[in-house]
């Protein structure tokens, strides 16, 4: 695996690539940084060339005045920026979460760049009829106002009902301790990138990239962002892909995740190695 640094407007991005074959970019979830997903990585760079990378204000990547605040518009600048420094041609995009949102931002501005967009639950109220739509954004802030007022355990405690993450998970993985540097990762999430979820709006007619939205198979269909996978599918006129685990599958079960994310992009793209 290889490191790199890439300047965008108002922020520098860490970077990493690992494998060889065409190229993924995974845009993470939460408080995720370019690690976090290591365990998917392991399983998929024998097959393709794995990118991932610390969102501006995660990690090793940096921004210029935190306390602007930041957009799911400028995330999916940087992601448009990190993909043109890397190559010309069209890639693929796993996207989880807020990553699946910056996603569908990037898949409306910039169709050129994307081969494929898998969209797995986008947190992404604007997809939702009006009144859940309204409910949704009231629930996100009400996570954000729990941190701001009772710190990091209280929000912890609430978001896994919230987005549907579950507590099952595969043996042996790699450890994800929260480390002072995770806790200023979900500092930055909770203060900056819940209002940019909260504030953000798309309109996706007319866009011509190709778009699988998936959910994870134990995400309670109940859960906002299984529903905003549901509702992009409606408007998309296709189906629903089912990835093992929750909200977080990527990370709780990365071999399950990563034999059944080969085969939908073999179904999707055609590529074999």
């Amino acid at each position: 695996m290889t490191s790199h640094t890439l300047r965008v407007p108002g922020a520098s991005l860490h970077y990493a690539i690992r494998g060889t074959g065409p190229l993924l970019l995974i845009s993470q979830s939460g408080e995720g940084d370019a690690d976090r997903t290591t365990d998917l990585v392991d399983r998929l760079a024998d097959e393709y060339t794995v990118v991932t990378y610390d969102r501006r204000g995660l990690s090793r990547s940096t921004v210029g005045d935190p306390g602007a605040g930041v957009t799911v518009q400028q995330h999916a600048d940087d992601v448009h920026r990190l993909l043109a420094h890397l190559t010309e041609k069209p890639a693929i995009m796993l996207g989880q979460s807020l990553g699946a949102t910056i996603g569908l931002h990037l898949a409306v501005r910039h169709p050129e760049q994307l081969s494929l967009l898998i969209a797995h639950e986008p947190v992404a109220p604007w997809l939702l009829p009006p009144a859940e739509q309204a409910r949704h954004r009231a629930e996100l802030t009400e996570v954000r106002d729990r941190y701001l007022d009772g710190g990091l355990a209280a929000a912890v405690a609430e978001i896994p009902r919230v987005l549907g993450i579950t507590a099952d998970a595969e043996p042996d993985l790699t450890p994800q301790p929260m480390t002072l540097r995770r806790q200023a990762n979900f500092d930055f999430f909770l203060r900056y990138d819940f209002p940019a979820v909260i504030q953000d709006e798309l309109d996706l007619s007319g866009c011509r990239t190709p778009i699988v939205p998936a959910a994870g198979r134990g995400t309670p269909s109940t859960v906002f962002d299984r529903r905003c996978a549901v509702e992009l599918a409606k408007r998309l006129g296709t189906e629903l892909a089912e990835l093992p685990g929750g909200h977080n599958g990527n990370t709780s079960h990365p071999r399950a995740y990563a034999a059944s994310l080969r085969e939908l992009l073999r179904v999707s793209t055609g590529w074999r190695p």
